[in-house]
């Protein structure tokens, strides 16, 4: 059984100014979008891409901007309506209270699936090959993300066999040791979802099939992992046994599923002309 170290959440303090981990976390995720963005823009079909629109750093850095903002902004409002509807209803002064925290994962997808809507049409192009651009590079933002979830001790998973080896202890979690499930979706939702979709992308495929990928294989990590992973306090387990997130990972995989197929299909229509 593991003790969580209970790091201090302040990694530097610079007179008034404290630097936290969890905004690191945060700058390590943008750094790694621009790094690997940059890495994406060799591989098809973006490097053969000319005319009047090829595809160019700009675009990366536009992206991260624009995703940001999606993130932010959809995330919030993700959390407000998926777990805490009747209390922000009752409240809606406090949706603007980011500092408060309370951000959703689904939610921070649908803002940059608004995003990027916006980004395709402002450049002119399809929507599914930015998304296909964008998503092998957003795993390891996510890997990011579940470092500052460890270190500020927070998301912790549910109790665990005594027995387990790597079981752990968090502060305010009571006595019983937990599944550290921070760091099991660190290792699958981020580092091993990255791995596939970074090996598949990197050959052309049909428009459309690495997002589908990333919605499948998303849903599918996050739908696992839920299993050792504490639900909310305030929603606790939902029907069938399952958590909010789990429900909200069924059509996650159902979508991917089906634009997996679309794409499929579309790619063995012959060009018109």
């Amino acid at each position: 059984m593991l003790i969580h170290p209970q790091i201090n959440p302040i990694a530097l303090e610079l007179g008034p100014v404290a630097v936290h981990w969890y905004g690191l976390t945060y700058l390590a995720a943008f750094a790694l979008f621009m790094l690997l963005g940059r890495a994406r823009l060799k591989h098809e079909p973006y490097a053969s891409m000319t005319g009047p629109r090829p595809w160019s750093a700009r675009d990366v850095e536009d992206i991260l901007f624009l995703g940001v903002l999606g993130v932010v902004v959809g995330g919030r409002l993700g959390y407000c309506l998926f777990y805490k509807p009747a209390y922000y209803l009752a409240h809606p002064l406090e949706v603007f209270a980011v500092w408060q925290g309370g951000m959703s994962f689904h939610g921070g997808m649908l803002g940059v699936l608004v995003a990027m809507v916006w980004y395709a049409r402002s450049r002119q192009r399809p929507w599914l090959q930015v998304m296909d651009f964008v998503a092998p590079c957003v795993p390891t933002g996510l890997a990011a993300g579940r470092v500052g979830n460890f270190i500020n001790g927070e998301l912790w998973g549910r109790v665990a066999d005594p027995s387990l080896p790597w079981g752990m202890v968090f502060r305010g979690a009571g006595e019983l040791p937990r599944h550290p499930s921070q760091v099991y979706q660190f290792l699958l939702e981020g580092l091993l979802l990255f791995v596939v979709l970074w090996l598949f992308a990197r050959r052309p495929r049909p428009m459309g099939q690495v997002s589908a990928l990333f919605l499948m294989g998303y849903g599918v990590l996050r739908f696992v992992v839920e299993f050792f992973r504490e639900p909310d306090a305030h929603l606790g387990l939902l029907s069938l046994g399952l958590s909010m997130g789990q429900w909200l990972c069924v059509p996650m995989v159902l979508a991917g599923m089906a634009l997996w197929v679309w794409a499929g299909r579309r790619a063995l229509v012959p060009a018109r002309g």
